[in-house]
């Protein structure tokens, strides 16, 4: 892509970007929250919308000029609400982790009972992590999942009873199985709770009609905008149309003030390709290349955990597979061209920065134009780069094959 104007205004930031541009073009992105936006949504990121503060919702905004703000963001909530079903929308959270903190400050008071999932087991940090803000707020109780990743849903039931949750969470970051909606609806309406689903991960899953829709079974949906919805890095809210004034109070001014208005704009050309016939067969293909790689790496002797994948990563043991701990494995395959991120295993004996683990997507690669034939080939890399204690020569050679496989599918045609 041509930046001419700002490499005459500040170089040093236009190498940045040059370099980044040429790392992501020749190399592999597979962590499994990554994606490439369009063009389209590249340009509306781009666009004056980053000059206007915007305080307030359409129609009801603090300051004075808004027309154009109040388009944007009602076609990026009327297609939003369209592609999930949902009866309200809030498209202003800045990130996935805020749209979280919205939902529980919508609807929780300090020293609520949340009941939310490990984060070893696959949960995400907002979930009620100790180190996050929330834990210091609220009191977050962690269910687990099964030996063979599963979530067992009668011992789940047992625990709601036992610490009766104001709210019962439900999402992930690195879980690979399918969330049993209705059942956990169930419980939760068995104990008097209030449900919430994160969908960050699989939102452009649900969209593309890939995977079943939480929408309809809880009480609040969060979501990221980009990972497999491939819209710009951001966080949205759907929920229940009696939650809809708390939820809007609760993002602002509750969390955060003035909302990114170049990103909504393109958060509503995402939403607005998500809607397109072309996004069902990404979704598709995103599921079909998933397993392949599980399948494929399966027979190369690779630990997948939770029993497999049901949506677009795994999961990898690498300690008792290869023998290597996750942080190598990141490395090597970072040296080899391929990202991917270390992560922790259920009840991980080893640190957080250091894990047992590799979290392993295909998102950008589908993206990509990626099929079974191309995934098969990227499972005997990641299998030789895994198993080449680090070899330099062994890395480099794989690097040349990543290099010449990334021409054949550029990113921006």
């Amino acid at each position: 892509m041509k930046h001419d104007i700002l490499k005459k205004a500040d170089k040093a930031v236009y190498e940045a970007v040059s370099g980044e541009e040429k790392r992501q073009e020749e190399g592999l992105e597979m962590i499994a929250s990554e994606n490439y936006v369009s063009k389209a949504v590249l340009e509306a990121l781009g666009t004056v919308f980053t000059n206007k503060y915007s305080e307030g919702y359409p129609g009801r905004r603090y300051y004075g000029g808004q027309e154009w703000t109040d388009v944007v963001e009602t076609l990026a909530l009327d297609r939003v609400k369209k592609l999930f079903g949902a009866e309200h929308a809030n498209v202003q959270p800045h990130s996935g982790a805020q749209a979280n903190l919205a939902g529980y400050a919508a609807i929780l008071e300090p020293g609520d009972t949340v009941l939310g999932m490990d984060l070893s087991h696959g949960g995400h940090l907002t979930h009620g992590h100790p180190v996050t803000l929330p834990a210091k707020i609220y009191n977050f109780v962690r269910y687990k999942t099964e030996a063979d990743g599963t979530i067992d849903y009668e011992k789940l039931e047992k625990l709601a009873k036992e610490v009766k949750p104001k709210l019962m969470l439900a999402g992930f970051s690195s879980y690979t199985r399918q969330i049993d909606y209705a059942k956990f609806a169930a419980i939760a309406k068995k104990v008097g709770a209030m449900t919430m689903m994160d969908m960050a991960h699989i939102a452009g899953l649900i969209a593309g009609k890939a995977l079943p829709n939480p929408v309809e079974h809880f009480d609040i949906v969060t979501a990221t905008t980009h990972k497999t919805l491939r819209g710009p890095r951001g966080g949205m809210i759907l929920c229940r149309e009696v939650y809809a004034k708390a939820i809007d109070k609760a993002v602002f001014p509750g969390t955060q003030g003035g909302p990114q208005m170049h990103t909504i704009a393109a958060k509503a050309v995402a939403f607005g390709e998500a809607l397109k016939p072309d996004f069902k067969k990404y979704a598709k293909q995103t599921l079909k290349n998933a397993k392949v790689l599980e399948k494929e790496l399966t027979k190369r002797g690779a630990a997948i955990l939770f029993g497999g994948t049901e949506n677009h990563m795994i999961v990898v043991d690498t300690v008792k597979s290869y023998g290597i701990a996750g942080k190598d494995a990141e490395k090597w395959l970072d040296e080899a061209g391929i990202t991917i991120n270390k992560n922790v295993i259920p009840d991980d004996p080893r640190g957080p920065l250091d894990p047992s683990g590799v979290r392993i997507g295909v998102p950008a690669i589908t993206t990509r134009g990626f099929k079974e034939t191309e995934i098969k080939v990227v499972a005997g890399w990641i299998d030789e780069a895994f198993r080449s204690s680090g070899n330099a020569k062994i890395l480099a050679s794989i690097r040349k094959e990543v290099k010449v496989m990334c021409k054949k599918f550029p990113i921006y045609r």
